[in-house]
């Protein structure tokens, strides 16, 4: 068996249609209205904005919701030409974006930028950079949709990150075992090879909250890759991935474990450059966290890296910091 797996059309149009649902399932209104600003910021050069995260697995709006705005041009989005560059070279772009509520309240996300194009191309298994299929293998909403023809392909888009995650899976996770043996196995490399610190329980957690829907996706995902594989009577499953193939996707996932921390630190760097909203950012999570208010000047907005430095020698000073 090759590592390029043949794809059956019937069952990928299942898998397809299964993520439509997911996506389509219901949000919060005051998070549709927040999806839909930001693509009216794009003035009709969106094709929709997911919504991902904490947020949309509790529920619970208080705190930083997470966003990926996916564009047909980087052109289309209102930032300057450093910031497009950075998005061409190392999608995706990251802001911070407030939304006002109809009852006074605001709401608060942390928006990634990048066109449907190069989500696409990330979400494949092929891919160096393993963010986009890991991300969206997990529960995901498209919070706001152009139109019917763009709704599809983010559908079929997402539907590639799940076929890739599960390609993955079946190479990295055991030889035999349940579904949630395979996802767990998968989510502890993928966070290990990243810089933020997750519990050890992180992986367990992600697939304990909805086993039925990780291992339907699984079975989908395998079936759409002409990957043939066996159920016992316990529900244990096992894929048919040689010790040959085994060992070249161990290979595979090496370079990749190697690349994924320098391409961490590689955002971080040009976040520096193309973060928008910065200064907002980080005056909510000193008031979030010490209760203490800053008033962000507009001097602070434009030069953000540099007016920083005083304000948290204020805030050391006063205690609100330690």
């Amino acid at each position: 068996m090759s590592l390029d797996p043949a794809m059956s059309a019937p069952a990928e149009t299942a898998l397809r249609d299964a993520v439509a649902r997911e996506l389509a399932a219901p949000q919060p209104d005051a998070v549709r209205a927040f999806a839909a600003a930001l693509g009216a910021r794009a003035k009709g050069g969106a094709a929709g904005v997911l919504f991902y995260g904490s947020a949309l697995r509790t529920g619970e709006t208080d705190g930083l919701l997470d966003f990926y705005v996916l564009l047909d041009d980087l052109a289309g989005w209102d930032a300057g030409r450093l910031a497009r560059a950075g998005a061409a070279i190392l999608p995706p772009n990251v802001e911070y974006a407030e939304h006002a509520t109809p009852d006074g309240g605001r709401l608060r996300a942390k928006i990634a930028i990048m066109t449907l194009a190069q989500f696409r191309r990330h979400a494949r298994w092929r891919s160096r950079d393993t963010t986009i299929w890991t991300r969206f293998c997990q529960p995901a909403a498209l919070a706001f949709a152009r139109d019917d023809a763009a709704r599809d392909g983010i559908a079929q888009a997402v539907a590639v990150a799940v076929r890739s995650a599960a390609w993955w899976a079946a190479r990295l996770g055991p030889e035999s075992g349940p579904a949630e043996a395979f996802w767990t196995a998968l989510f502890r490399r993928t966070y290990a090879s990243e810089l933020r610190v997750e519990s050890a329980s992180r992986p367990s957690d992600i697939v304990a909250r909805a086993p039925e829907r990780f291992a339907r996706l699984l079975e989908l995902a395998w079936t759409a890759d002409g990957l043939p594989f066996t159920r016992d009577g316990e529900g244990a499953l096992a894929p048919a991935v040689g010790p040959d193939e085994r060992m070249r996707a161990e290979r595979a996932w090496k370079k990749r474990r190697r690349l994924a921390k320098p391409l961490n630190l590689a955002r971080l760097a040009k976040a520096a450059f193309t973060f928008s909203g910065g200064a907002d950012y980080i005056a909510w999570k000193i008031e979030r966290h010490s209760g203490h208010k800053i008033e962000v000047t507009p001097f602070q907005r434009r030069l953000p890296l540099l007016a920083a430095a005083p304000v948290l020698w204020r805030l050391w000073r006063r205690g609100v910091l330690r």
